[in-house]
C-alpha cells in the first residue's frame, strides 16, 4: 500500500483579506466615535495595511476593528503582523502598518518538523520543500495525529493542511 501524505503550508486567503478591510472601511466610515478623526484603513502595496487617524489610540481603535473583521472572516490574527503596535507619528496624522505573512520560513520549517520528529508518531516522515512541509506515513491514523499535535501546539505562526491524499 502506498504512504499517505499532506502538505503543512502557510498561506492567507487575499480576497478574505480584501473583503475584511473593506467591511472594516466601511465600519469606520459610519461609527460616531471615528467621526472627524481622519480615521482610514487601506492596501499600500501587495502585502501592507496602513491604518491612519489623528491619534494614536484612534489608530489602535481602527486596527481592532480591522482585526474583527478578520476574524469574523476566518483569517488567523498570526498571519497579520503589525510590529510593536506601536503608531508612528507623521504631521497631524498617526500611522500604522501591518504586513501579511505568508510561507513558511526556513526557521518555521524547522520549528515544525521538530515538533512532528519530538512529539508525533513515530513512522511519520517529514520533508522540507521549498516554504511547504509534506508529511508522509503508511498509516492514516498518525497523519491525524500529526494534524491534531499542530493544532494544539503553540506556534507564532498560522499553519493550514493542504494535499492529504
Amino acid at each position: 500500500m502506498a504512504d499517505s501524505s499532506f502538505d503543512i503550508v502557510s498561506k492567507v486567503d487575499r480576497q478574505e483579506v480584501d473583503n475584511a478591510l473593506n467591511q472594516a472601511g466601511k465600519e469606520i466610515s459610519q461609527r460616531y466615535d471615528f467621526k472627524g478623526v481622519g480615521a482610514s484603513v487601506a492596501w499600500s502595496g501587495q502585502d501592507t495595511i496602513v491604518f491612519e487617524a489623528n491619534s494614536a489610540e484612534r489608530v489602535l481603535a481602527v486596527l481592532d476593528v480591522f482585526q474583527t473583521k478578520l476574524v469574523k472572516r476566518g483569517v488567523s490574527l498570526k498571519s497579520f503582523d503589525t510590529g510593536e503596535n506601536e503608531p508612528q507619528s507623521s504631521g497631524k496624522v498617526y500611522r500604522l502598518a501591518g504586513s501579511l505573512k505568508e510561507g513558511l520560513a526556513g526557521e518555521n520549517a524547522k520549528k515544525v518538523t521538530k515538533a512532528i520528529r519530538e512529539e508525533g508518531p513515530k513512522g511519520v516522515k517529514t520533508q522540507i520543500t521549498g516554504d511547504e512541509v509534506r508529511v508522509t506515513s503508511k498509516s492514516r491514523d498518525d497523519l491525524q495525529a500529526v494534524i491534531a499535535l499542530l493544532k494544539g501546539a503553540d506556534l507564532d505562526f498560522a499553519v493550514q493542511f493542504v494535499n492529504y491524499r
